[in-house]
């Protein structure tokens, strides 16, 4: 209903000096349904209220104070007579009050912006490290003038820090510490403060896309995954499968790791198997974000050095063929290098509509070899070509074993300076093959000259690490894990010990060359379980896992598990 009631000459005024319309209504506020005012539900009738101000504050209108046009629920009286207010009164007392009111929350709205456009913090888009003009050696730095000219012209984001220059002609600048950073170097940032850096994810609504090195599939997992992605969905994404040796049937490699996945009881939606350096399976993950990111964020995800830098690169290259909004950002793509810790904080890349694409710091995990070695031994661990295993038969280490009967028994193997085996009980047709980076030397002594041998060549032939001043800061390998490997299968590899952040071994009973008739004369007396020691530095951990179906052999004997059309149903799909 309008206000359509006469008005005086003073209130008349008053309006036009207000630019409101005479004709103009509010919607009621009040909160009394008994007396008419609120339509069934929600909305409200437009009506007039009662008086609004104290009875104190009574008399003209000219003579009254500002505050007694204030809005007063407990001070509302209708008043009789000539001391009732008109209408026309009661309307321009709510405008006004009505008007004090949204000044004041426009205000407070304008300061919280201008707080949180204060706080934001312009990064590095190689690193993700904040930018800074103090500390010439520490992540985000830049050159004063650089600085002050690209905020002048509004382009501080298109800016790349001194370390990510440097770390781009191949320099090894390490910038985390702590439980699973490095030794060795200037350290800036912590392993934890890292990960603290991603605890929010499991709060928010995104697209996990989780990578795992397929050279370290089990220390590269991330067994605390839940902590960070939550319930959200995860796409599991397998790099450097180019690295496998040659002949590799990877359909085998795909069932092994759809079936190492299942045990973990994560919400994987798909699995792809992909290489970074020759692009394989990239467009199957771009078409697999697309379809499953619902306006959502996507976060890449996965620990250091597991090639998080070099995926996203690949995929805003397989994007940008078709979408012009991913060719612009492969301008500023981040930094790649072979430093495990390049990335120091959540980089943030507008490569498609609905959503953002954020590349985020390697999460750094104490038990892999990388956190025990110094940071110039880095790039030792990293294999730079496609792997070849190192096999030690029987007839191989005949001359090294002279005490023994020329077979593994009794002898043991160094890996470079960070693994020893000791071989104390297998068949005597028993195979050891080693498939790791090949900057890691493999040298064979018997186990009674071992430690002998170890301590006269640790930081000579045994490396890393990688000289005499390292040695004196090693920290030995501390810790002896007794394997005790049951046979079942002579046909077949019995297992893999796998050595977090550095390789595999394949124990393989018996040679693949024997006759048939020979294996089947083995009596299960003789070849019952076969007895290994591996020592490693403390923090490292050994995994032992079903035989990963590698090279031409590996297609020949794995078998594939028949399925149920339900088991079918509730494995992640597997793109090749």
């Amino acid at each position: 209903m309008a206000v359509n009631s006469p008005l005086s000459a003073q209130n008349l005024s008053f309006l036009h000096s207000l630019q409101i319309p005479r004709n103009f209504a509010v919607p009621c506020l009040c909160k009394a349904p008994e007396n008419g005012h609120r339509k069934p539900g929600n909305s409200f009738r437009i009506c007039l209220c009662k008086t609004l101000e104290s009875p104190q504050a009574r008399g003209p209108v000219s003579q009254r104070t500002p505050s007694s046009t204030l809005i007063s629920d407990s001070s509302v009286s209708n008043g009789t007579g000539a001391a009732e207010p008109s209408r026309g009164e009661k309307f321009l007392q709510r405008q006004m009050a009505m008007a004090v009111i949204d000044k004041t929350k426009k205000k407070k709205k304008k300061v919280e912006k201008s707080r949180v456009l204060n706080s934001a913090l312009v990064c590095c888009y190689g690193c993700g490290a904040p930018l800074q003009v103090e500390e010439e050696d520490a992540p985000g730095y830049v050159n004063p003038e650089t600085y002050e000219l690209k905020k002048r012209h509004h382009q501080l984001r298109t800016v790349l820090c001194r370390r990510c220059k440097l770390l781009s002609h191949g320099h090894m600048i390490t910038a985390v510490g702590g439980n699973g950073g490095y030794s060795g170097g200037k350290q800036f940032i912590s392993a934890e403060e890292l990960r603290e850096k991603l605890s929010h994810l499991r709060h928010e609504k995104v697209l996990i896309v989780k990578l795992v090195d397929i050279v370290d599939f089990n220390g590269s997992f991330l067994a605390r995954i839940r902590d960070l992605a939550g319930a959200n969905p995860i796409i599991l994404v397998i790099t450097k499968v180019d690295l496998l040796p040659k002949g590799t049937d990877m359909n085998c490699i795909g069932d092994w790791v759809v079936e190492a996945t299942m045990k973990k009881k994560l919400n994987v939606m798909s699995i792809h198997l992909t290489s970074s350096k020759s692009l394989v399976g990239i467009s199957g993950v771009a078409s697999e974000i697309q379809k499953e990111k619902k306006g959502r964020d996507v976060y890449i995800l996965g620990s250091a050095n597991v090639g998080k830098s070099a995926f996203i690169n690949a995929l805003l290259k397989m994007m940008a063929q078709r979408d012009p909004i991913a060719a612009a950002a492969r301008k500023f793509k981040p930094m790649q290098s072979a430093v495990p810790g390049t990335t120091l904080g959540p980089i943030q890349i507008d490569a498609f509509q609905g959503g953002k694409l954020f590349d985020t710091p390697g999460v750094h995990l104490h038990h892999r070899q990388a956190a025990v070695v110094h940071s110039e031994d880095l790039p030792s661990l990293a294999p730079q070509s496609r792997l070849k295993g190192h096999t030690l038969p029987a007839l191989d280490v005949k001359s090294s074993n002279q005490e023994g009967d020329g077979s593994l028994n009794g002898i043991s193997i160094f890996w470079g300076g960070l693994v020893r085996i000791d071989v104390i009980k297998v068949l005597p047709q028993t195979r050891l093959t080693l498939y790791g980076p090949k900057a890691l030397k493999v040298h064979v002594v018997p186990t009674s000259k071992a430690d002998e041998f170890y301590h006269k060549e640790l930081g000579v032939a045994l490396t890393p690490p990688s000289s005499p001043e390292k040695v004196k800061d090693w920290p030995g390998l501390q810790m002896v894990r007794h394997l005790q490997i049951k046979l079942a299968d002579l046909k077949r590899p019995a297992c893999d010990i796998a050595i977090s952040g550095l390789g595999w071994i394949a124990v393989e009973p018996m040679s693949s060359i024997i006759e048939h008739e020979v294996i089947e004369s083995v009596s299960k007396e003789n070849y019952g379980e076969l007895h290994f020691d591996v020592h490693v530095p403390k923090p490292v951990e050994i995994f032992v896992r079903s035989p990963l179906p590698v090279g031409k052999a590996g297609g020949e004997w794995y078998e594939f598990q028949e399925l149920t059309d339900k088991e079918d149903e509730s494995r992640p799909k597997l793109y090749i």
